[in-house]
């Protein structure tokens, strides 16, 4: 049951901070916040990321291309030329990695307005930081695990941010049905976003990506809208519409 709990806990930690803070926040900027608060969910990103946590503003460039590139050969990310999900990945890493370490030249458009914390970044990305999370959830499972095939589960925590990421730009560009027609190949799978709080909805967000709620059908619930609503309320953030 800890084992349930702790999964469970990091799934959805981990992936509320990659889409509020990451995409909703860094890539779009659908709400301000101020610099301070910035660093508040720099932190809270990188603790319940851990292994796999990501500079929230190189992930804003690569998914700002994304958009303006969605399904050509300049797209970070697409099934389109990336033949399988495992391809799709490493490609995804390789561009995150050169952007990160400005290997390549970025157009200006793509790093207007992104939240830095260079120093921050430039320790938390380090492989020996990566390697010290994945070494504190080894621990915990030797206390807590009561099975061997418990094991297993290691590589969701080790990997959370890239499966995440997986889940949407392999399969919700393959699989799923649409509400608008676009130039690219986004789709919405609602029956999988009660593991994605809202990113699921993708066809949605493509359509409107200066949208905080992901959701546009009566049916297509995005549980991070009504924090975010919340988050403004108590003057956190500040909505932009």
């Amino acid at each position: 049951m800890t084992i349930l709990i702790f999964i469970i806990a990091h799934w959805y930690l981990s992936l509320f901070f990659q889409s509020f803070f990451h995409h909703r926040y860094s890539a779009h900027q659908m709400f301000t916040m101020s610099k301070g608060m910035e660093k508040v969910f720099f932190i809270g990103s990188f603790i319940t990321q851990g292994s796999s946590y990501l500079s929230p503003n190189t992930y804003g460039i690569m998914h700002r291309m994304h958009h303006a590139f969605a399904d050509t050969e300049k797209d970070p990310h697409s099934p389109k030329f990336d033949k399988n999900l495992w391809k799709l990945m490493w490609h995804s890493a390789e561009e995150f990695r050169d952007i990160f370490y400005e290997k390549i030249k970025i157009e200006d458009r793509f790093k207007i307005n992104l939240p830095e914390w260079k120093g921050f970044d430039r320790i938390t990305n380090k492989w020996i930081i990566r390697g010290l999370w994945m070494a504190a959830y080894t621990t915990f499972y030797v206390f807590f695990a009561n099975h061997w095939w418990m094991y297993f589960l290691l590589p969701i925590h080790f990997l959370s941010g890239p499966v995440h990421g997986a889940v949407i730009n392999w399969f919700a560009h393959k699989y799923g049905y649409t509400n608008f027609k676009l130039k690219n190949t986004s789709k919405n799978l609602l029956p999988v976003d009660f593991l994605m709080l809202g990113e699921a909805y993708h066809n949605n967000h493509h359509k409107n990506g200066t949208s905080p709620n992901f959701g546009f059908r009566w049916f297509e619930i995005d549980p991070i809208y009504p924090v975010i609503k919340l988050f403004n309320a108590l003057k956190i953030i500040k909505l932009k519409i």
